[in-house]
């Protein structure tokens, strides 16, 4: 049984490596960036085609992201994107949060990961998975102006 005004979802994070230039326009609010820069564009406009992600009801795509760094040293036998094997890199990174219904089976779950997975630039993205959480779905009851 589910709490009232709450829904079950899972939590899907994903780290999509970007250009300094690009962490530096997003951080000072250029939003635009976001269909300005082909890679970023893409990535989003892939995420639109999935119609089980951000799904709020009346609210569709929704989505939440931070900017920071990822750290990570190349191994033997990697073919990096970024990076020497051996070294210390750090990469400048969107991340985007978004939810999937918990309903939704796991191995829906795993194509959707799979999709995400096959148009990132990385040979081993970092993607993450939620058990089921709940999240609020109350609505405030204020009327557009």
């Amino acid at each position: 049984m589910g709490i009232s005004g709450m829904k079950r979802v899972r939590k899907l994070r994903i780290h999509w490596p970007i250009e300094r230039e690009i962490l530096a326009r997003l951080a000072a609010g250029e939003t635009q960036v976001f269909e300005e820069d082909p890679r970023m564009a893409a990535f989003l406009a892939a995420l639109r085609e999935m119609p089980e992600l951000g799904d709020f009801g009346m609210y569709h795509h929704v989505f939440e992201s931070g900017l920071g760094f990822e750290g990570f040293t190349v191994g033997e036998g990697a073919n990096p994107t970024m990076g020497t094997v051996g070294e210390r890199s750090v990469s400048p990174t969107f991340l985007l949060t978004t939810y999937i219904d918990a309903d939704l089976s796991d191995d829906a779950v795993g194509r959707i990961v799979e999709r995400v997975v096959a148009i990132h630039p990385w040979e081993v993205p970092v993607l993450e998975v939620s058990e089921a959480l709940n999240i609020s779905t109350f609505m405030t009851g204020r009327v557009a102006a």
